[in-house]
């Protein structure tokens, strides 16, 4: 029963973000779980195609789109496109995002604008076109990546915590208006984890690198394969009564205030 409740074989998941990163472990997570994957990406057709010849590599039927999810326009052609040469979109994985890390007080509108047009508002038109396909269907799973920036704030990501507080809200009202149509709209909340990105600061000694291993209860950082299985569990039948919850894959984090400096 169990295999049959995670089982997402021949399901085509659009994954946005995906040419590298924690996008790249989501969408490999569904991959190797048997879901063709659709790779979004803005930045280069180079980088899409290497990203697709990964996921090959890794005997995972994947295929690459190249648009702006923040530009409707392209949403819309390239939505069309994706259902017309793979296949009806089953699972989408709203995850491509940016971060400026300005303090607020220096920060440019138009920068502000950006960081939310992209982490917020991507997110509503990707998943309005997909949705409709959803609908008519009686079926679908939309996972929006959030953060934990979505219930803390930081200093300089005061864009990025405005949009991904939004998106939770988002994410629940999505689930209120499309839930009757057996759509399951979630989001996952990922924490810190050990990605390439992160990579220079992971040392010990690092004064960041030991505020999270400290704040951690699980005292390390995430290693992105630990997203896998939230994102598998949001884009399968297991899912079909979760509605609106975010999903926090961070350790522990969340779950603490953390500890006096006199505590071991």
């Amino acid at each position: 029963m169990s295999q049959t409740l995670f089982d997402i074989t021949g399901k085509v998941a659009l994954v946005t973000g995906a040419t590298h990163g924690l996008g790249m472990a989501m969408a490999m997570g569904l991959g190797k779980s048997g879901a063709t994957i659709v790779v979004n990406g803005n930045s280069s057709q180079e980088k899409i195609d290497n990203a697709v010849a990964a996921y090959q590599k890794e005997g995972i039927t994947a295929f690459g789109y190249r648009f702006n999810v923040a530009d409707e326009t392209q949403v819309i052609a390239s939505i069309k496109k994706i259902e017309e040469e793979v296949g009806a979109i089953d699972i989408l994985v709203n995850n491509a995002g940016i971060i400026k890390r300005t303090p607020l007080v220096d920060m440019e509108v138009a920068d502000f604008k950006q960081v939310i047009d992209i982490d917020l508002v991507s997110p509503f038109i990707v998943s309005k076109h997909v949705v409709k396909g959803m609908i008519a269907r009686k079926a679908g799973k939309i996972i929006n990546i959030c953060s934990m920036m979505s219930e803390l704030g930081r200093n300089t990501v005061g864009a990025y915590a405005a949009a991904k507080g939004g998106l939770v809200m988002l994410t629940k009202n999505m689930a209120t208006e499309w839930a009757r149509f057996n759509v399951q709209v979630n989001g996952i909340g990922p924490g810190y984890f050990a990605t390439s990105q992160t990579a220079p600061i992971r040392v010990d000694g690092h004064p960041f690198n030991d505020f999270i291993v400290n704040r951690t209860p699980a005292k390390k950082w995430g290693d992105p394969n630990d997203l896998a299985g939230a994102t598998i569990f949001l884009s399968s039948k297991a899912s079909d009564f979760v509605n609106g919850h975010i999903l926090y894959v961070d350790g522990g984090i969340l779950a603490t205030i953390g500890k006096p400096s006199n505590e071991e």
